[in-house]
């Protein structure tokens, strides 16, 4: 499963037919195209952020007790329910309420793969699965992610600069206005990039 959803999120990233641009500025571009996995869409957020790609990859790399519930406003924890290999888990990750409460808590189990390429690119990739040790909880809805991923890529000549690409296409379930979703997802993944640029300052000034 790992690997077939690397092999997708990295499809997403060498295919640049049919996206629509949905949200721009401050460097950042968020586009869509209509998911094949799902209902609803395929986002695509791309940015530079201005930090080495080691250290950009610190603070998303998916890791209990890691920086990314430190800084991100859309994740309030990420456990590792089995650790698999080095690069596999399964994880769960619990997110706030959104969009003035409109979107309640939920909650996410994936698996997870980490990919190193020959240039340098460090890459983790998801899709929801189901595991035995991780059963719906009160108070959360369970959402579900296709496949989805984030590459964090080195800038040819720039070694302080990384090109960060994130594919998101999530299946919040419940009962929400599409509406609510559309307007969500590009608000949320440019507000991801300003928070990483102060995260990267801030943990590796």
């Amino acid at each position: 499963m790992g690997q077939k959803v690397a092999e997708k999120v990295l499809r997403y990233r060498r295919d640049a037919s049919g996206w629509k641009i949905c949200r721009e500025g401050n460097g950042v571009s968020v586009s869509w195209r209509p998911s094949v996995a799902f209902a609803g869409n395929l986002y695509r957020g791309e940015g530079i952020v201005h930090g080495t790609p080691e250290a950009v990859w610190d603070c998303v790399r998916p890791a209990a007790g890691g920086l990314r519930e430190k800084w991100d406003e859309n994740v309030t924890s990420f456990e590792v329910i089995e650790s698999i290999t080095e690069t596999l888990c399964v994880s769960r990750t619990s997110t706030p309420s959104a969009a003035m409460k409109l979107i309640s808590p939920r909650d996410f189990v994936d698996v997870v793969l980490v990919k190193t390429y020959e240039d340098g690119t460090i890459s983790s990739n998801a899709t929801h699965v189901e595991h035995p040790a991780c059963p719906p909880r009160a108070g959360f809805v369970r959402g579900f992610n296709h496949p989805c991923g984030c590459f964090c890529e080195p800038v040819p000549g720039e070694p302080d600069k990384t090109r960060v690409v994130t594919f998101f296409q999530t299946d919040l379930s419940g009962y929400l206005p599409q509406s609510v979703v559309d307007s969500f997802f590009p608000r949320s993944m440019a507000s991801f990039y300003a928070n990483l640029q102060k995260a990267v300052k801030k943990f590796h000034a």
